[in-house]
């Protein structure tokens, strides 16, 4: 049988973890050895973590009775036995329902009630309230029992219109789209906001996470819906009827929802079944499917080759009898193929391009500190050698130059805490438009606007606007991050030449892409503020619910922008603290090895093999931490490395360009100068217990300044 998206996805997570595990290895090596300092080790946390909890969630949209459900179950569940979401004639899923798994949460079926829509926390606010949740246990081995449960999200009441009003299900200004009362007057709308089923399925288990939603009423009364779980998606799978093809609902969701050109769009004609005729030989049925898939593809305005006609109900039979002819008929496996190839090979590309690109920066920053242990090691074979046959008169005036060598190089503290002092103050820079006030004050700007009248026409003007300063913003952070990068690289520059280190700064970091979440965002959220949604924006129900939505995503993206730049700085500035201790090591031990060799004279040839063996050391862990890296990479690109990384490894190893504006040089050349004089008490420190400064971040260096300072 061929490939299922479900196999698709195993192998994606079998990867995922032999990827986790090569990168363990990285780890474990690197901490067994005292390799591995904070910023390192924060990066192998933070990058482990995402391979083995990253999500992927394809979200299934359709109006009602497009066996959506149906679909469901034939791609991801058929391995029960049975149907598990409720799929049946008529109006099933009644609200939006998220399969997936968490470990850390019990098994079973979390129901948010629909008058929560009433009150001002958000979904997002509820998903930590369990609470505000009714819960349903899911007996995983009785698959009848377990259906029964789920059918929960097929659940209504009726309530009057004033009600279905406050709850959203009911516009007085657009009476085309309200559902019909019946002879009582009253309508019908779901007893549930939202479920979440929690279920330990091998392919949720692997990250995968789906979202059934509902139809148009449900979609375009839920802000949190639209302006939060799809646009976050992977992958939307739009889902018609074969028989009625595109109905006037079915185009109000893809216009509203779904037409913006950044999303992973999929659409399936589904219940190909029924258009099967007996008067008609199988040739003009296809011919017929044919031209219903070039009728939709029109009307949608995409191409051809993007919609997949298929029958979900043949396919799910065919896999519970394991009727293959029944299942290829279906046309099932065509999409999953193009469902696995759109989505699965991007997500692999870009985790490894993640966790390689991590290694091999790992890999220079160490790489340059074995060689300048080596160094120091050639350096004191050297010096040992030409101690054979020498006096003890010749050895004290070794152990004097080491000291006075250890005392020179201690006047390098003066500088590392006037370059730290500069770091710290643009590094601050940096971050001050990206907090979280700095974001809430730019929303409340548009809350202005949309709270300025009963009708916010202006609305999408100021939310474009918000958008367009809020890209300025990351911009700024982009263009000071540089101006950070350019002051190190001429720092380390100056410390390499004067006390002896081998700094590097690596490729400037890149946070412009960052733009394009944001403009992701604004493609959204931008056709909810237009004339059509209007009425539904004056409400300052839906207002609060849009404001927090938007905070949220918002903040995403800026958390993310500021952690990257931490990162990068914590991780260049580490560099320093590793090699100002080795080389204070390295004086130390010249310093004990000469005092030894002058009161004994058998210790010459015994620290001779010492430092040889310490060199042999060093080599081999450098050779070691090659092989873990090119393990890794093999690993992460089963097919080899694509020719973008090898370009990447060629510019990462290039001198970057320097570019410093004049207030960074002026305040560098300022501090710099004032920091020339030897430090006071490094002057005076013994070798054998040498002056230390204390291996401080750029945020911890800045606390310890005086106000005048910062």
């Amino acid at each position: 049988m061929s490939p299922t998206f479900a196999s698709h996805l195993d192998a994606f997570g079998q990867w995922r973890a032999g990827t986790d595990a090569k990168l363990a290895a990285l780890a474990r090596f690197a901490r067994e050895h005292e390799l591995l300092d904070d910023a390192a080790a924060e990066w192998f946390e933070a990058m482990r973590r995402r391979l083995s909890g990253e999500k992927l969630m394809v979200a299934f949209v359709a109006e009602f009775s497009r066996g959506k459900s149906e679909l469901i179950n034939a791609i991801f569940f058929s391995d029960k036995g049975r149907r598990m979401m409720p799929a049946s004639a008529g109006r099933t899923t009644m609200c939006p329902v998220e399969l997936g798994y968490d470990a850390e949460d019990p098994v079973g079926l979390s129901l948010l009630p629909i008058e929560t829509r009433l009150e001002a926390p958000s979904l997002a606010d509820y998903r930590a309230q369990p609470s505000a949740w009714t819960w349903h246990t899911l007996a995983l081995a009785d698959p009848d029992a377990m259906a029964d449960a789920l059918a929960q999200v097929m659940r209504t009441r009726r309530v009057s219109t004033d009600e279905a009003e406050r709850l959203g299900f009911w516009d007085p200004q657009r009476p085309e789209d309200n559902p019909p009362p019946s002879a009582d007057g009253l309508v019908e709308v779901p007893v549930w906001r939202h479920a979440r089923i929690n279920l330990p399925h091998p392919l949720l288990k692997r990250g995968l996470v789906v979202l059934d939603t509902p139809g148009l009423n449900a979609i375009g009364t839920e802000p949190e819906l639209t302006l939060g779980l799809l646009p976050q998606a992977d992958a939307t799978v739009f889902i018609l009827g074969a028989d009625t093809g595109v109905t006037k609902s079915d185009l109000d969701i893809w216009r509203d929802h779904l037409s913006g050109p950044a999303l992973a769009r999929y659409v399936v004609l589904n219940k190909i079944d029924t258009l099967a005729d007996p008067l008609s030989t199988p040739a003009q049925v296809r011919q017929v499917i044919t031209r219903q898939c070039e009728s939709v593809a029109q009307t949608l305005e995409i191409p051809t080759e993007h919609v997949f006609p298929i029958s979900a109900r043949q396919a799910l039979a065919a896999r519970l009898q394991g009727d293959s002819v029944g299942l290829a008929d279906s046309r099932l496996a065509a999409f999953e193929g193009a469902l696995s190839d759109g989505l699965l090979p991007k997500r692999r590309d870009k985790l490894a391009e993640a966790a390689v690109g991590g290694a091999r920066q790992l890999q220079r920053q160490l790489t340059r500190r074995f060689g300048e242990m080596r160094g120091l090691y050639a350096d004191q074979l050297l010096e040992l050698r030409g101690l054979r046959g020498k006096s003890a008169g010749k050895v004290q005036l070794m152990i004097q130059r080491v000291q006075a060598e250890a005392t020179e190089f201690e006047q390098c503290t003066a500088r590392l805490h006037a370059m730290r002092s500069i770091h710290a103050r643009m590094l601050r820079s940096a971050l001050q438009d990206l907090s979280s006030e700095r974001l809430r004050q730019e929303v409340d700007v548009l809350q202005q606007v949309l709270g300025g009248s009963w009708l916010p026409i202006g609305a999408r003007r100021a939310f474009i606007e918000l958008c367009t300063r809020l890209r300025s913003l990351i911009e700024q952070a982009q263009q000071r991050n540089d101006e950070i990068h350019a002051m190190l690289v001429a720092s380390f520059a100056r410390l390499n030449a004067e006390f002896g280190f081998s700094l590097a700064v690596d490729v400037p970091l890149n946070v412009r892409r960052y733009a394009d979440d944001l403009q992701l965002i604004e493609r959204n959220y931008v056709q909810y503020l237009g004339l059509s949604q209007a009425f539904r924006l004056a409400q300052p129900g839906f207002q609060e619910q849009f404001r927090r939505m938007l905070i949220s995503r918002l903040r995403v993206v800026f958390e993310t922008v500021s952690n990257d730049i931490e990162l990068w700085n914590k991780t260049a500035s580490a560099q320093v603290d590793s090699q100002l201790r080795e080389r204070r090591r390295n004086f130390k031990r010249r310093y004990e090895s000469l005092d030894r060799i002058q009161s004994a004279s058998g210790e010459l040839d015994k620290r001779l093999q010492e430092v040889q063996a310490q060199d042999e050391r060093a080599l081999q862990l450098q050779t070691r931490l090659g092989t873990l890296v090119e393990e890794l990479a093999k690993q992460a690109w089963p097919e080899g490395e694509p020719a973008a990384e090898a370009a990447g490894q060629v510019a990462a190893s290039a001198p970057p360009a320097l570019f410093v504006s004049a207030a960074a040089m002026e305040a560098l050349s300022l501090d710099l100068s004032l920091a020339s004089e030897p430090d006071a008490r490094s002057a005076t420190v013994p070798v054998a217990v040498p002056a230390t400064v204390p291996p401080t971040t750029p945020a911890t260096a800045a606390e310890s300044l005086p106000a005048s300072a910062q």
